[in-house]
């Protein structure tokens, strides 16, 4: 299970929260008796890395909305996100600042709008870059799970990407899927 015992499920980040709740992370992490919290480490326009601009249709290099944050459990690092968005939804908005979003980024994509109903993750696990070792406080020796995931809307057009990295060793991912 990994040294933090944490298992980590998708749904909680995967529906917007409801007026007053703050993030699901922090929500998540309080329900365990734990500190959640997230340092948004950039916010803005950048060019899409190819793996986001095959996701989102787009030709590499075109411009998107990034938010890379700094996942942290009782004040350690425990991810680094990259949180993608099409320029016509993003630019302009809270999503392209490094302020916190009240309520969390699903919240404010559905007040403009946008809601998610097709999920689509894919798992890969692999050894850190450099940048990944140093957020992540890894060794180079230490593995990662890489997690992508891909929102759709109604109309499945992409609305967010994720890219996630976690330390392998302090993570289970559960994915728990109800059948008829």
């Amino acid at each position: 299970m990994g040294g933090s015992g944490w298992v980590s499920t998708s749904l909680p980040y995967l529906t917007p929260r409801l007026a007053g709740q703050g993030d699901a992370w922090a929500a998540e992490a309080a329900a365990r008796g734990r500190r959640g919290a997230q340092r948004v480490l950039h916010a803005g326009e950048a060019p899409a890395p190819a793996e986001v601009a095959e996701l989102f249709g787009v030709p590499e290099g075109e411009p998107v909305v990034v938010r890379r944050r700094l996942i942290l459990l009782d004040d350690e690092p425990s991810e680094l996100t990259d949180t993608y968005y099409p320029v016509a939804i993003a630019a302009g908005t809270r999503l392209a600042a490094t302020a916190k979003i009240p309520g969390g980024a699903l919240t404010l994509l559905a007040e403009l709008g946008h809601v998610g109903v097709l999920v689509r993750e894919d798992v890969t696990a692999g050894m850190p870059d450099e940048e990944e070792r140093e957020a992540l406080g890894v060794a180079a020796h230490e593995p990662v799970l890489r997690l992508v995931r891909l929102t759709l809307d109604r109309d499945d057009r992409p609305i967010q990407v994720d890219r996630m990295v976690m330390p392998a060793l302090r993570q289970r991912l559960r994915y728990q899927i109800r059948i008829g």
